[in-house]
């Protein structure tokens, strides 16, 4: 339950310190990162509490992960690849917990 609580506090925190100006449009477009979600439908189960999601699934495979820290570099995928950066690092803090 905590693990979703903070793919919703996190980026919001994130759109109002960083894009305060357009923190609601900013905060959206990180919720929208979450249908990257949509690749545990291809596991079986589909939700497994022990299972570590990076690296498993297809969308949050490091290889992957690159590409959305590329997005950083331009501006008009910047706050889309942020939501998936951080919905990547709170996966992962799932993994060493």
């Amino acid at each position: 339950m905590i693990h979703i609580v903070f793919h919703f506090i996190v980026p919001l925190l994130i759109a109002i310190i960083f894009y305060h100006r357009k923190w609601l449009k900013s905060w959206l477009i990180m919720m929208l990162t979450m249908l990257v979600d949509l690749d545990h439908l291809l596991a079986t189960p589909i939700y497994d509490p022990n299972r570590c999601s990076i690296g498993f699934h297809p969308l949050h495979h490091p290889n992957i992960i690159a590409v959305y820290a590329l997005m950083l570099l331009f501006p008009k995928t910047r706050i889309i690849g942020l939501g998936l950066l951080i919905h990547m690092i709170l996966d992962g803090l799932d993994c060493v917990i």
